[in-house]
């Protein structure tokens, strides 16, 4: 059964900075609170059109400013978190926050896979994880506007998700075998400046409860959940986004405790400007 999800006295973002060196201009503890290397990108404001029908209409709906991590968080910055707050640790932390999944690759509680890289993607972590990560460094998780607003991104444009090739090589990615390693993050930067949010892994958001606007798949005990993935497909406006409707299919069928090995995330906060 899902536990309760966090109020919003325990959620709500704390001041953070937009990358390092910004950051250090500020103050000793806004230093203190990212992952070492963690970078954020400025996204300006603009609007996207909801791919949900569950929307009372087709009306572009506005996405205000926001910062959001350049990568995924890494196996090594999970790894620092988890020894920073061992009740995080896969021996300790209570079964309502994470599934018997969780960090399961790993190679013990406090080490990650011998095979593994440093610098690849965290995977096997709940949302109740993801987001106390975010929240251990100012930050919160993206909703899943702010994230498929610069996932609609690729090199050049800030939306080609008309441009069949380009859903093509998404699609492609998607069929990629789940057995395969997961390669490190830093691929080719999006026209916003953002890395690997194709490619790589599926991710986290905020709000992952909120894109279903049938029956909640994540309460009820039938164990097929695919049937709730295909009611996700019937309730999407833009039907051909195949990307999107997997997406939304995924993180529709999870509870805030599931874990996946192909399952990461990555932090969101707001824009702070220089003072002057």
């Amino acid at each position: 059964m899902l536990g309760k999800r966090p109020g919003p006295e325990t959620r709500r973002p704390k001041p953070g900075r937009t990358g390092a060196a910004r950051a250090c201009g500020a103050t000793l503890l806004a230093c203190s609170l990212a992952a070492p290397g963690a970078e954020y990108v400025d996204v300006p404001a603009g609007t996207i059109t909801s791919a949900l029908a569950g929307d009372a209409d087709t009306t572009p709906t506005p996405v205000a400013a926001f910062a959001l991590r350049e990568m995924p968080v890494t196996q090594g910055e999970f790894l620092r978190f988890v020894a920073a707050h061992p009740e995080w640790r896969r021996d300790r932390v209570p079964g309502v926050f994470a599934d018997a999944g969780y960090l399961r690759s790993w190679r013990s509680p406090v080490a990650f896979a011998d095979d593994a890289e440093e610098r690849a993607p965290v995977t096997d972590v709940s949302w109740f994880a993801a987001q106390a990560f975010c929240e251990s460094e100012g930050s919160r998780l993206p909703t899943w506007l702010e994230w498929e607003y610069v996932a609609a991104a690729d090199a050049e444009r800030r939306d080609a998700r008309n441009d069949p090739a380009w859903l093509a090589r998404i699609l492609g990615w998607y069929a990629r075998p789940a057995s395969d390693p997961l390669p490190e993050v830093g691929g080719a930067p999006n026209a916003y400046g953002v890395r690997d949010l194709h490619g790589v892994v599926w991710e986290w958001v905020d709000d992952f409860t909120a894109l279903l606007v049938e029956g909640d798949s994540r309460t009820g005990n039938d164990p097929d959940k695919l049937k709730f993935c295909g009611a996700g497909a019937i309730n999407l406006q833009d039907r051909d986004n195949y990307a999107v409707l997997m997406r939304i299919a995924l993180l529709s069928s999870l509870n805030a405790a599931d874990s996946t090995g192909s399952l990461g995330f990555r932090c969101a906060r707001p824009q702070f400007t220089e003072a002057p």
